[in-house]
């Protein structure tokens, strides 16, 4: 199969672009066009789009070759994570960020590639409820501050598992926790804009996995859809 494809010229066209951008303006961030370039391939591919261009080869080891990158991603952020903390330097709060998003992330596409939503949504509000209750407990130091921290984090844990059992209430309720707790986490950003990246990154990983898992709750799976949509077409008959 020839390199030479759309792909191809696209991947190239961003890289230049970016070399341009950063001799025009000396402003190094233009370099992560690069990055861009080179993940825009196994990108579409996993995503479905232009797979006529990907062979199954290919697939495979974008597969393989993207889980193994990920996981030496976020070993890298828990290692910087522990070092920021143990500094005192609250900029470990980014690298936190980071690995919850890239968490939900994972968790979400492979809800969205496999259309299984419900399973996805609770293991979303688990996995990232679970990382809130540890990362809000590593900064505190009594043992009753550790317990009040991870409260709202077990909680999310909690209403996870109740989603098996109870997805549309659930649903609701996630929607609703994660409305209230944006409204209030940017109402302070705003009385405070000092801090306002902070608010933001707060807002981000506390309100943006119920809220994901709050709609995939409430949609449903494929095979649920699909059965609602036979049962219908037999009714009409």
């Amino acid at each position: 199969m020839s390199k030479r494809d759309p792909i191809f010229w696209w991947a190239a066209g961003i890289f230049l672009l970016g070399l341009v951008l950063f001799a025009v303006t000396q402003n190094q961030f233009w370099v992560a066009l690069g990055i861009v370039s080179y993940l825009l391939r196994p990108t579409l591919a996993s995503l479905g789009v232009a797979r006529k261009h990907v062979d199954e080869r290919q697939m495979t080891i974008y597969y393989r070759s993207g889980n193994i990158g990920f996981a030496v991603t976020l070993v890298m952020c828990v290692f910087y994570f522990a070092k920021l903390e143990m500094e005192n330097n609250h900029d470990f709060e980014l690298f936190a960020t980071t690995i919850v998003v890239g968490l939900v992330a994972k968790a979400l596409f492979n809800v969205i590639l496999a259309k299984n939503y419900r399973e996805g949504a609770s293991k979303i509000l688990i996995g990232a409820g679970l990382l809130i209750a540890l990362f809000s407990a590593s900064d505190v130091g009594s043992v009753t501050g550790i317990l009040l921290s991870i409260i709202p984090g077990l909680t999310m844990a909690g209403a996870g598992l109740l989603a098996k059992k109870f997805p549309i209430a659930m649903g609701i309720v996630a929607l609703a926790a994660a409305g209230y707790m944006l409204v209030l986490i940017f109402t302070v950003g705003l009385e405070n804009t000092n801090n306002l990246w902070g608010q933001m990154l707060v807002a981000l990983i506390v309100g943006g996995p119920p809220a994901v898992a709050g709609v995939c709750l409430l949609v449903g799976d494929k095979g649920e859809q699909d059965s609602q949509l036979e049962g219908t077409h037999v009714s009409k008959q």
